[in-house]
């Protein structure tokens, strides 16, 4: 399979508590995969794209969960198995039917020992689109050194580099990610960024929203779209400011909706989708990520994106 979409990252098991509750009473766990990285993989594969996905992994059996789910869908694995360190893992708690709080297991993980020879210059040059997120470059000094090289191959190859800032303050343990976020941006073809990512990554305590997204896009020569949520999202796209209201449901968890809203729209670029295609696509793929309380399962087929208009609840 051809990589129309490339996505670099750690994936890591999932332990999700099958009741709403402390996790510290619940009885049983349901095991699963995550990353932000291969949820966008699942989710634009679902959608029709080729897609790749290159990544470290233990060789422990969490390791094998994951190389076993992304072939399942279709993904194209490219996988370095690491016998010096175990997959890292993630444990979500449902500590009301509307909330998570989620817990990272991933110092020391495979996943942060990515280095540059994991993701060759040939595999980015035969993507049409690269996408990497914020949090891999805080993993680790080879993993920040790997999506330095991602980006320096995807430019010399004319290949569109896609970053979601994607900020998790745990993954960089005190550290100012915003040097390493910049200099992501200013390369990126496009940019995704939810409005507290886009005032850390401009500096400014901004709240109007045009302003905030005139200045992103102001460190950058790509497309920007800022994630707004249940306010669905505002983009500057080919010079043109767009937005797009979101597709309102009865949320169940958010977890897994900004990566469904990258999918979308990533695998409408690569289709050749219009600006307000790929924003109303995004935003129903994100819509349908927070109707299940998992990572990456919910994510819609193409087939499956016009059932947000129904009326009828069952389809016969």
């Amino acid at each position: 399979m051809s990589a129309g979409l490339l996505c670099v990252g750690e994936t890591m098991a999932l332990m999700t508590s099958e009741s709403v509750g402390p996790l510290a009473q619940a009885s049983s766990l349901g095991l699963s995969i995550g990353g932000a990285e291969s949820n966008v993989a699942i989710g634009a594969r679902r959608l029709g794209v080729p897609t790749t996905w290159a990544g470290r992994i233990g060789t422990d059996s969490f390791g094998d969960r994951v190389e076993r789910e992304l072939r399942a869908e279709g993904v194209d694995a490219r996988i370095t198995r690491d016998d010096g360190a175990p997959t890292g893992l993630m444990v979500k708690e449902r500590r009301t039917a509307g909330t998570s709080r989620v817990w990272y297991y991933r110092a020391g993980s495979a996943g942060s020992r990515l280095t540059p020879t994991d993701v060759p210059d040939d595999l980015v040059a035969s993507a049409q689109v690269v996408h990497v997120t914020g949090i891999t470059p805080g993993l680790s000094s080879s993993a920040l050194a790997t999506v330095r090289s991602i980006a320096r191959a995807a430019t010399a190859a004319g290949v569109p580099l896609s970053f979601d800032v994607n900020h998790r303050a745990a993954v960089w343990a005190g550290r100012d990610p915003g040097p390493v976020y910049r200099e992501l941006v200013a390369g990126a073809g496009v940019v995704f960024a939810g409005e507290d990512e886009a005032r850390l990554v401009v500096g400014t305590e901004e709240t109007d929203r045009v302003r905030l997204l005139e200045a992103l896009a102001a460190l950058t020569d790509g497309d920007v779209v800022l994630k707004l949520g249940p306010d669905g999202c505002l983009a500057r796209v080919d010079g043109q400011r767009v937005a797009q209201p979101a597709v309102p449901v009865d949320v169940l968890d958010t977890v897994g909706a900004g990566d469904a809203f990258v999918a979308g729209y990533l695998a409408e670029l690569i289709a050749g989708a219009a600006p307000e295609q790929r924003l109303r696509t995004a935003t129903r793929c994100g819509s349908f990520a927070c109707l299940t309380t998992t990572d990456w399962e919910g994510n819609p087929t193409r087939a499956e994106l016009a059932l947000l208009d129904g009326t009828d609840p069952v389809v016969r």
